[in-house]
């Protein structure tokens, strides 16, 4: 597999992006990263304009129903978005920025796979390209990791994308850990990081509680390359986990909202219907 370019930036903060309709866009090919993980590149008219420095920002994608070719996407109205009726609604999932390419005008979202039954992963196994995919944003903060002399990225094989992005686009001096929590070695990837920063690839322990797992016990265990100095976060996964490393960083070290960034991304047990208002209530606590 070919490595990307990587061209440093630095991590700024922007003025809010203007609100754009959702965009229809197709399938131009497809690539197997792991055996866990799917690269799927969209394209087309809709995708002109999407914002060239917003690699790890969430996105909404749109699935089309199992009776249709391309997904019935909502418009956007004056207080969001208006849905079609029921039967036509798209099934709706949140993902990650992880590349747009504005020379080829191709966007890159990679797709964990865990089964043909679940609606995103069963449409990104069987996606080809001609494929139709609708796609709103990106949203979430810009940036997802604040300044800082030093940084935590961590996160499970969902947060990867995110992470990547992120080691992509830091500064060549950034310090600091990258943590990825896997479940098997062969899910590991290419990580292109030019950076300081340490990464570590550790294995879930299925046995350890939420409060105890594996990604934070990573995460207590690894050593701070610039004790004293400024330090952010930028941690997304699954819920349980997320939340125990969240607690850890605002308790050892004092991180608040403004520079830790905690997003769970998944809930064990839930899927996206049932976990979507618990998500956005844990988003909205002030730390």
């Amino acid at each position: 597999m070919s490595l990307p370019e990587v061209a440093e930036r630095p991590i700024a903060a922007a003025a809010p992006a203007k609100r754009t309709p959702p965009r229809l866009l197709q399938v131009v090919r497809t690539q197997f990263l792991s055996d866990a993980m799917r690269r799927i590149t969209l394209s087309g008219e809709d995708l002109h304009g999407f914002p060239q420095d917003r690699n790890g920002a969430h996105i909404k994608v749109f699935l089309p129903r199992a009776d249709q070719r391309k997904p019935v996407l909502p418009t956007l109205g004056k207080n969001g978005p208006i849905w079609p009726e029921a039967h036509l609604r798209p099934i709706t999932r949140t993902y990650s920025v992880r590349r747009y390419c504005v020379q080829k005008n191709e966007l890159d979202i990679d797709f964990v796979l865990h089964g043909a039954d679940s609606p995103a992963s069963g449409w990104a196994v069987n996606a080809m390209p001609g494929d139709y995919l609708g796609v709103a944003g990106p949203g979430g903060p810009d940036p997802l990791l604040s300044p800082a002399d030093q940084h935590f990225i961590a996160g499970d094989l969902t947060a990867l994308p995110a992470v990547c992005a992120l080691l992509e686009c830091l500064p060549q001096h950034s310090k600091g850990h990258a943590i990825i929590e896997i479940d098997r070695e062969d899910y590991r990837q290419p990580v292109v990081n030019h950076t300081q920063i340490q990464l570590h690839w550790v294995l879930r322990n299925p046995k350890v509680n939420a409060q105890e797992n594996t990604l934070l016990q990573a995460i207590k265990s690894a050593q701070l390359p610039l004790p004293g100095q400024s330090l952010s976060a930028f941690v997304a996964g699954e819920n349980g986990s997320v939340l125990a490393v969240r607690d850890y960083l605002r308790g050892m070290y004092g991180l608040q909202k403004r520079n830790l960034y905690a997003v769970p991304y998944w809930n064990r047990g839930q899927n996206e219907e049932t976990y979507h208002q618990e998500r956005h209530r844990i988003m909205d606590q002030e730390y």
